[in-house]
């Protein structure tokens, strides 16, 4: 078998194929640029590791400068990422360019979490590369990474990251609470993503009447996806058991004067600068979660 001339064909096809119609165009990359790894991956075996150089080098002169090595051992890591599945289970939502971020990752399971996430939230192939870049699936919970890989039923903290990045303006050694939260609401789009799926803002400085004192929730949310409301407390210093005590009776408010039945119970959240695990031990109320922030 002729591998490079079955190469080179595939590629010049797609391209007159891209030419000629304005449909379809990123399924007929994706299955070209799979077969093509597939070759690549066959010739490989037969000929060794310096086939891609030798056949980048011919494809440069008579296909394009696009086919240099890097990206023909891109379609042979996109044909291996998918050899063991088949071709119509591959989700041709995502362009090429998605698969190019991807591809730079090595743990199958953060790479599908990224494709599912990419589908899900249609983003941008550089929004994607800028997820990835933060590390998110990194800063999952393991027990979040593993239900992932399971399929299994989620919970509305399962997605909140830790730490939860925020970009800071202000010196990084002298924060107090109102400042951090000044940088929360100047770009809170981001912060909601930080937190996971179906996040949306209601209001900061939140006005509640706890016996014969107004007291002000930090931020409120509510999430659409688990139809919940959401309470979350900003601390600078490392998380106090206090702090517990004060989110709780914050919950309980919303949940009584609030929350309607159809509604499930209030979360809480306490965004602090520092873990503390003996204090989490004294935590009661599963609805409450501890994340560290990190100033960017």
């Amino acid at each position: 078998m002729n591998y490079y001339n079955e190469i080179k064909n595939e590629l010049i096809n797609n391209e007159i194929y891209k030419k000629a119609k304005d449909y379809s165009k990123n399924k007929s990359d994706l299955e070209t640029y799979y077969n093509v790894g597939k070759l690549l991956y066959d010739a490989g075996k037969h000929y060794g590791k310096s086939v891609i150089k030798n056949y980048s080098y011919r494809l440069k002169q008579e296909v394009g400068k696009r086919y240099n090595e890097r990206t023909l051992r891109r379609m042979r890591q996109f044909y291996e990422l998918f050899k063991n599945k088949k071709w119509s289970a591959m989700p041709t939502e995502l362009s090429w360019s998605h698969y190019s971020e991807l591809l730079k990752l090595k743990d199958s399971n953060e790479i599908n979490y990224y494709i599912n996430l990419g589908i899900n939230q249609n983003l941008p192939y550089r929004e994607l590369g800028r997820r990835i870049k933060n590390k998110e699936y990194e800063r999952l919970d393991d027990k979040t990474k593993l239900k992932i890989i399971n399929d299994e039923k989620y919970k509305v903290q399962d997605f909140i990251k830790n730490p939860i990045l925020i970009k800071n303006k202000y010196n990084k050694e002298n924060i107090s609470e109102k400042m951090l939260q000044q940088l929360i609401l100047e770009d809170i789009p981001s912060f909601l993503k930080e937190l996971g799926n179906g996040f949306c803002f209601i209001d900061n400085e939140y006005k509640i009447k706890l016996g014969d004192r107004y007291n002000y929730i930090d931020l409120l949310l509510y999430n659409i996806v688990y139809k919940c409301y959401v309470v979350i407390e900003l601390k600078i210093t490392e998380l106090k058991k206090e702090y517990i005590g004060q989110v709780q009776a914050y919950m309980n408010y919303v949940d009584k004067k609030i929350k309607t039945n159809k509604e499930t119970p209030t979360v809480g959240i306490i965004i602090c600068k520092k873990n503390n695990t003996f204090v989490m031990e004294y935590v009661s109320n599963k609805n409450i979660f501890e994340r560290e922030y990190l100033l960017i």
